[in-house]
């Protein structure tokens, strides 16, 4: 079966190494990164690692265009690619790469395969306290209003290819952190089978999040645009 791991990175020059040598400790497979123009060296750094080992790849895209983007381009490449399983994470250090091969395992069955967070009480004792406020809020929410009991947020994730439709995974026009809670609403409503697995986040140690209150506030706008025009407008 052929496997890759795909990262999205923007500003990231000092994990780049530190992460990879994390992921080969516990798994060894194909990587793509998809960088958004960085500007701080993690080009560079890319561009070494591509030229050092045949199994790393390297696209950077011209524009700051977003996370979500930057993941749908990823599978995009990956599909046509041919690869078999996708797992994406982040590449800031948040997920840990131990979970690769439970991950991996968790979808034999399953059409995607997602982390939650909330299953272990502990796995966000790290988070700042306002994080961990937002992050629960916005659970709720996408809990209650739209019926998803998954950890819909989350971009540590496992795509078998040969389940799901590539064009399932586009259909979200959303380019930043909305395309993660989006995407599993609508696979979910296409009836693909998600499993999911417990996890624990680790602050990222070095760097900063690149989510802004920008961020924040459009997700939550597109949850409550979501809610009325699926759950209501549609009863009509």
């Amino acid at each position: 079966m052929k496997k890759i791991i795909l990262i999205p990175v923007l500003n990231e020059k000092n994990n780049i190494t530190r992460i990879l040598k994390k992921i080969r400790k516990y798994y060894y497979s194909d990587i793509v990164y998809i960088n958004d123009n960085s500007t701080d060296g993690t080009t560079e750094e890319i561009d070494l690692l591509s030229k050092k080992y045949k199994n790393i790849f390297h696209i950077n895209r011209k524009n700051k265009s977003g996370i979500g983007s930057a993941h749908k381009d990823g599978i995009k490449w990956c599909y046509r690619k041919n690869y078999d399983l996708i797992i994406t994470m982040d590449g800031d250090g948040t997920h840990d790469p131990k979970y690769i091969n439970k991950l991996i395992r968790k979808n034999i069955g399953s059409d995607i395969t997602i982390t939650n967070r909330f299953l272990n009480k502990n796995s966000l004792r790290t988070w700042s306290l306002i994080r961990i406020i937002i992050t629960n809020i916005r659970h709720f929410l996408i809990s209650s209003l739209l019926g998803i009991k998954h950890d819909s947020s989350g971009a540590f994730r496992c795509i078998n290819t040969k389940r799901v439709k590539l064009s399932d995974l586009l259909i979200i026009k959303e380019d930043d952190y909305a395309y993660f809670w989006k995407s599993i609403y609508f696979l979910h409503k296409k009836k693909y089978k998600i499993s999911e697995i417990s996890i624990s986040l680790p602050n990222r140690g070095i760097g900063y999040s690149k989510m802004t209150l920008k961020h924040i506030l459009h997700s939550f706008f597109e949850l409550i645009r979501l809610y009325i025009s699926e759950k209501i407008l549609n009863k009509r």
